[in-house]
């Protein structure tokens, strides 16, 4: 039973290392930036991550990964890619706050969902599809931009 728990162990870790990164891809990044935001009200932050691309790609991007959390990406005319990452306190007003613990017993505990990637902090996953297939690439070097850099951006 020990040598099994270890087994598992063991297999969970690996999987993140099976992970294999392309190196040639069929697309070229022009640039990768990131920019922190604040919302008007307290709680409401988070970062917006935008990648160039030289040229439109009709490859379906997917997933990235930065600082350790995932997000969906969406495109803006074809050649660039926005993820945003809100850092917002959960506003869920499915959760029962009441002075008897007992009636509080439906909230479901918040789960911080952990990536499989070990990432500095200026470096992302971007994931994609190739003929049904998951690629992942690592963008290195991710700049952090200042708020007028960012709005001639978009």
């Amino acid at each position: 039973m020990k040598t099994l728990s270890i087994l598992l162990i063991i297999l969970s870790f690996s999987q993140c290392g099976n992970t294999k990164f392309e190196n040639n891809t069929p697309f070229i990044i022009d640039s990768a930036n990131y920019m922190t935001w604040t919302g008007g009200q307290p709680g409401i932050h988070g970062i917006n991550v935008q990648i160039q691309l030289k040229e439109k790609s009709n490859i379906t991007f997917d997933s990235l990964y930065f600082r350790n959390k995932a997000t969906k990406v969406e495109f803006k005319e074809a050649s660039l890619i926005i993820a945003n990452y809100s850092s917002s306190k959960n506003t869920n007003s499915d959760i029962i706050l009441h002075l008897e613990p007992k009636k509080e017993f439906k909230n479901k505990i918040p789960v911080q969902e952990k990536i499989p990637f070990k990432l500095e902090d200026n470096e992302a996953i971007l994931t994609y599809q190739v003929n049904g297939e998951t690629k992942y690439y690592k963008i290195k070097e991710i700049k952090e931009m200042d708020d007028k850099s960012y709005q001639q951006i978009q």
